[in-house]
């Protein structure tokens, strides 16, 4: 027996529970068959031209006409689709929006993140209408609603009647949300109860779109709600739709859509999957563009190169020690400090699933510490005679490395995996390991000048050589005025890494020939004589480059034809030319008379 929604309460029974015991009502004057007389079962098509002749031989006809309207059709057999009346199963939805609504007033309401999304589920409960249940499908759970043969008796319950060859069962199935509504405790053995039920319901997070809160998360909260008396998940992370580069929404009519399988044979699985997570905000579309794909196959493969690296240079046979600060020198405290700060950024936000901000933490510290800094510099250590220092970078990098791989597997967890059985002392899996934790020992680090001040020289050195069209490893004479302390390694890096001969001098360094540049905690002096003359040619020819586009542009402008007959925004763009080649001018000269001094 179908039903239709209440109109008059006494016109409706409850009928008795089932499963979920959440009341299922129907109409108890409903008959199997309706009378449609001379009509009954005819093709819709030809009861319409039957109604017409009985419409005109009864004399009640008064015209006929076209009217162009759309009209839905199938998308499987392009039949013209038209609303049919039918009874349905119905379930009473107050009583239990009431409750999702009250729960959300309580300690154990649901955390919904972003929290304006709390809002719709509200609005959704509060304007909510009796649910159709029931599905004319070939597949899916039946109602369990039986009919008498003889009698039309309709019974409803949770075990079928006892004389059940008298009764047959509705056809009909539940609506599909209906049944993924069971999901969070059906999985775990409900209605028995089991261990697993015990142990895990409920649960900690659910992550879904926002296109289906009304259809899934409000039927497992009031479904959940109504049948354990606790509500089905602690948190529920939403997240926005993948759309095409252009943010329109992917589908087979536009063609924009992406095979996820092609892109994993390109980029690989990891790849794809942290572009999904470290390209999304929590509620927020986000686009899909291949070269953010193939930006985060680059990364991974940075982690790779590095972790090839440093299980390259651990002595065979190392044991993963503890690490303490008493025992590490300047750089390496340096390097697991920025860790330990990476750490600390990426459980805050990994915790308000900000996956997108925390994961910006981490590949900033893979790319700007770890690998451009720690791992060049860590090299000049390991040459060392010091068997002492050469042990703390082993424990250094090898803590770093590990950190890295588990502060990655959520992300990527096929590529954290295979680094990880390479680690000595590795577990069984990964999977065994707990994240990393901040260790506040290592997290402190008072000695950031000297570091900050290595990092900003070498920096400036690089870029002067640059500027000037010098070779990388043209080795220059530095003079040094030092304003902080600074560990006897400092001058080592300082030296290897700018190519230079390094003399420590004090505040005479004001009056000596080169070109002065002030930091924070020290003066530096570049007296490049060796690669003076050939810095001269340079800003000679460059001074005679410049001339020349300068009288270029003054004969073009001095050009009657050309400014009368030239667009503006032509002339506007030379006059631009001569200010740019003119202010170029000044600074070369201002050098070449500096170097000449």
């Amino acid at each position: 027996m179908k039903c239709t929604p209440a109109h008059d309460p006494n016109d409706f029974v409850i009928g008795k529970k089932y499963n979920l015991e959440m009341p299922i009502i129907f109409n108890k004057d409903a008959t199997m068959n309706e009378k449609c007389g001379k009509y009954q079962g005819l093709d819709r098509f030809v009861c319409r031209e039957k109604l017409i002749e009985d419409i005109k031989e009864a004399g009640n006809f008064v015209k006929q006409e076209k009217i162009v309207h759309a009209v839905g059709h199938s998308q499987r057999n392009n039949c013209i689709v038209e609303p049919m009346l039918s009874k349905q199963w119905f379930v009473k939805m107050k009583p239990l929006a009431e409750a999702a609504i009250k729960n959300q007033e309580t300690d154990m309401k649901v955390n919904f993140i972003p929290a304006r999304f709390e809002q719709t589920f509200l609005q959704w409960m509060t304007n909510i209408e009796d649910w159709c249940i029931s599905r004319q499908l070939w597949w899916g759970h039946r109602i369990p609603a039986y009919y008498h043969k003889d009698t039309g008796e309709v019974y409803v319950g949770v075990e079928p009647p006892k004389d059940i060859e008298n009764y047959i069962q509705e056809s009909d199935v539940l609506d599909t949300w209906f049944s993924s509504g069971l999901w969070p405790f059906s999985t775990f053995g409900w209605p028995e109860k089991t261990p697993d039920f015990d142990r895990y319901f409920p649960t900690s997070c659910l992550v879904t779109g926002y296109d289906i809160i009304f259809f899934w998360v409000s039927r497992m909260i009031f479904q959940s709600l109504n049948v354990t008396k606790k509500a089905p998940f602690k948190d529920v992370v939403i997240h926005g739709l993948v759309r095409d580069e252009l943010g329109r929404k992917m589908s087979k009519s536009l063609g924009n859509g992406v095979d996820p399988i092609d892109v994993i044979n390109k980029h690989g699985v990891d790849a794809l999957r942290y572009f999904l997570t470290s390209n999304s905000t929590p509620g927020q579309d986000m686009r899909y563009i291949e070269e953010k794909v193939e930006s985060g196959a680059n990364y991974l493969n940075k982690i790779w190169n590095s972790a090839r690296y440093v299980l390259s240079v651990l002595p065979e046979g190392y044991k993963p020690e503890s690490v303490h600060s008493s025992k590490l020198y300047p750089l390496d405290r340096w390097i697991l400090s920025r860790l330990n700060i990476t750490i600390q950024n990426m459980t805050a936000n990994m915790e308000k699933y900000d996956f997108n901000a925390a994961s910006s933490h981490l590949y900033n510290f893979v790319y700007d510490d770890f690998c451009s800094q720690y791992l060049e510099m860590s090299k000049v250590s390991l040459n060392s005679e010091d068997p002492i220092k050469k042990q703390a970078v082993y424990n250094t990098l090898y803590l770093c490395l590990k950190d890295i791989i588990l502060l990655i597997y959520p992300y990527t967890p096929f590529i954290a995996e295979e680094l990880y059985l390479n680690l000595p002392g590795h577990l069984e899996s990964v999977m065994l390991e707990s994240y990393p934790e901040v260790d506040k020992e290592l997290l402190d680090f008072d000695d950031y000048k000297q570091i900050d001040l290595l990092f900003s020289i070498i920096k400036e050195i690089r870029n002067y050589k640059i500027e000037n069209k010098l070779a990388p490893n043209l080795s220059l004479d530095l003079a040094i005025n030092l304003k902080i302390k600074v560990d006897d390694d400092f001058m080592t890096y300082l030296k290897r890494f700018t190519f230079s001969n390094v003399k420590i001098v004090g505040n005479e360094i004001i009056d000596m020939s080169g070109e002065l540049i002030n930091f924070d905690y020290c003066d530096l002096l570049i007296n490049n004589e060796s690669g003076k003359e050939d810095i001269i040619e340079r800003l000679k020819k460059d001074i005679e480059t410049e001339k020349s586009e300068i009288e270029r542009c003054q004969r073009m402008l001095g050009n009657p034809n050309f400014v009368s007959k030239a667009p503006q925004a032509k002339i506007d763009q030379e006059k631009a030319k001569l200010a740019l080649h003119e202010n170029n001018l000044k600074d070369l000269n201002e050098k070449l008379a500096k170097i000449i001094k």
